[in-house]
């Protein structure tokens, strides 16, 4: 008879440690239920033994080699993804093919549908012809299963179809399935299958564990992902010192809501995360040629996703500064359940809550050691600005405020637009760097200038305005677009600016700016010429002039009716008060000028004995 152990957490607290290897003799199954599972050294999962995570249990390894765990059993986790059959998610498994002591290949014939809480049914392949997938019974459309490996051409994506070929930590797309499966498998979570907006999915395998290496080469993507039974800190992999030697410190998240399987009418885009300030900056969706590339901007943006914990499954691109090896590893693993408030979603779902609580993360565990609870889960205070192309066309983007960021370019906090090739753009100019930016960081000032760039292949009507602004980012504060070639400023917070534009790529024109320096002078003019008061005191035959600023007088002039100068003063200081004598003046009108650096006062003045 099967034998399964019941780890249930109000019985073992919240976790159960191993504190070395952990063996699961044949025939024998263990089922951990809400908690994680920390085992020390790897697993060895003997033949028809079988590790079942269930209620949104995760496991923990902390070992620093390659992946060591051993056996023919399985380990088999749940996780649901997109339910239209129209639209990709991209994936990574958190199990490969039993057997061996490596990390094996993974392929989607390891997909089952959940039949019970320890129970699922193989997923049936469909024919290469057939373009749907199906709910229940589970059917996956093998058509569309596809790796992308250090490219930047959609040609390049390799079809994988059922085959076990995706090598672990690497990344695959798999589009959804139509129809509803209302069976509850795990009755402790009162999920179903597929209630119509995502699907569950059984990966069942032997658990890939230590250090996951893909390639990656200069300028190019690659589809990777989380390839553990747990989440990750997606911040601690992106700012590893040992990836940034490689990659340019974002991850990027395809976002789609097509309603076709044809290439020219994908609707979709990719949405960036910069680990440094914690932001995403949401897709801009566009349709693509037979090619796929970038044709026409659809006006449509994506959602606002929290990605600093990556969940099981979740798959992304990263970007190549150089060719080198991108590494997974242990260390970067976390117990953090899915979910909005958690900071971890693998993709929208209507029960996800937005309340992100303290400001302050409870106690999380993880293999690194970190202490949550002294780190902040609020993001750097940021504005989001919207650009419309057109009158139809909305392109997000975002301005991070951080102590640390330059005005050069910052590893994790400057996002690199993932549509430099696209027919218009709206972007960010980091100093010295010759690259769209859709997302940018620097240190507040007030008289902070950020350059920004319009580009376009034919003449464009372009609209400019504030969206939002967020986490803490002073509400009173005023945010300008300005135009160098006619001095105007363009009050983009309450208010759009529009220009029409011809085609080309405009990079020195304009900059976004947090003061209106036409408005500053004039009314710093004014209030100087306020604090100055000119007077005639006739009783001691004295000339006063009050500077209540302490501005510094370059000059006082004093002329007679006829415009001859009477009195002529130079270099006279910063003095609140001046005197001049008008005693050897006759009687009569006179005119005083009073000269600064910045302006030039005149007054008239009686001058009278009577």
């Amino acid at each position: 008879m099967k034998r399964i152990l019941l780890l249930f957490s109000f019985i073992l607290g919240v976790s159960l440690s191993v504190k070395s290897q952990m063996y699961i003799s044949p025939g024998t199954s263990v089922l951990v239920n809400d908690q994680f599972l920390y085992v020390k050294a790897d697993i060895r999962l003997d033949n028809t033994s079988n590790l079942y995570l269930r209620n949104q249990s995760q496991l923990l390894q902390a070992t620093t080699s390659i992946g060591l765990n051993t056996g023919t059993g399985n380990l088999s986790i749940f996780q649901e993804g997109t339910s239209d059959n129209f639209q990709y998610n991209y994936w990574c498994s958190p199990v490969g093919y039993p057997g061996g002591t490596l990390n094996n290949m993974f392929g989607i014939t390891q997909l089952y549908r959940p039949t019970g809480l320890v129970t699922s049914a193989q997923a049936t392949m469909a024919s290469y012809s057939q373009l749907d997938g199906v709910s229940n019974p589970l059917t996956i459309a093998v058509r569309w299963i596809y790796k992308f490996m250090a490219s930047n051409s959609y040609s390049q994506w390799v079809y994988v179809g059922p085959s076990h070929a995706i090598n672990p930590g690497l990344g695959f797309t798999m589009k959804g399935v139509s129809g509803t499966d209302s069976l509850i498998a795990d009755p402790a979570e009162e999920v179903e299958n597929n209630s119509g907006s995502s699907q569950r999915y059984d990966f069942r395998g032997k658990p890939y564990d230590g250090n996951i290496s893909n390639a990656v080469t200069r300028d190019n993507f690659t589809l990777v992902g989380n390839p553990y039974s747990s989440a990750i800190d997606l911040n601690s992999f992106l700012m590893d010192p040992q990836n940034a030697n490689y990659i340019n410190g974002q991850a990027y998240f395809w976002e789609q809501s097509s309603t076709s399987h044809f290439v020219s009418e994908y609707d979709g885009g990719y949405g960036i995360y910069n680990p440094g300030t914690g932001i995403y900056t949401p897709a801009d969706f566009w349709n693509y040629d037979s090619g796929g590339a970038q044709e026409t901007d659809l006006g449509e943006a994506g959602t606002m996703y929290q990605r600093r914990f990556s969940p099981v499954g979740q798959g992304f691109m990263v970007r190549g500064i150089a060719n080198g090896n991108v590494v997974m590893r242990n260390k970067y693993r976390v117990y953090v359940k899915e979910g909005a408030a958690n900071l971890s979603e693998f993709a929208r779902t209507s029960a996800d809550g937005e309340e992100m609580g303290s400001e302050y993360f409870d106690r999380i565990p993880n293999i690194a050691g970190i202490d949550y609870t002294k780190i902040k889960r609020t993001t750097s205070p940021f504005i989001r600005i919207n650009t419309i192309y057109n009158n139809e066309a909305t392109h997000p983007s975002t301005i991070a405020f951080d102590d640390t960021a330059t005005n050069g370019f910052d590893y994790g906090y400057d996002g690199r637009s993932a549509s430099e090739n696209a027919s218009k753009g709206f972007y960010y100019i980091v100093e010295d760097s010759p690259y769209e930016y859709v997302a940018t960081a620097i240190k507040f000032d007030v008289d902070a200038k950020i350059p920004v760039g319009f580009r376009c292949n034919e003449t464009t009507d372009f609209e400019v305005q504030v969206a939002g602004v967020y986490s803490g980012f002073d509400e009173n504060q005023a945010v300008y677009l300005h135009d160098k070639q006619t001095d105007i400023y363009y009050d983009i917070k309450n208010a759009s600016f529009n220009i029409t534009l011809p085609e080309g790529d405009d990079r020195t024109r304009f900059e976004i700016t947090f003061r209106n320096y036409n408005e500053d002078l004039l009314s710093q003019a004014t209030l100087v010429k306020n604090a100055f008061e000119v007077y005639q005191d006739n009783q001691n035959a004295m000339l006063t002039i009050l500077n209540t600023l302490g501005q510094d007088v370059l000059n006082v002039e004093m002329y007679d009716v006829t415009g001859k100068i009477v009195i002529n003063k130079e270099n006279l200081g910063r003095d609140n008060e001046i005197k001049l004598s008008t005693g050897s003046l006759n009687d009569g009108m006179y005119i005083v000028r009073v000269k600064t650096r910045d302006l030039s006062l005149d007054k008239k003045v009686l001058v009278s004995r009577k």
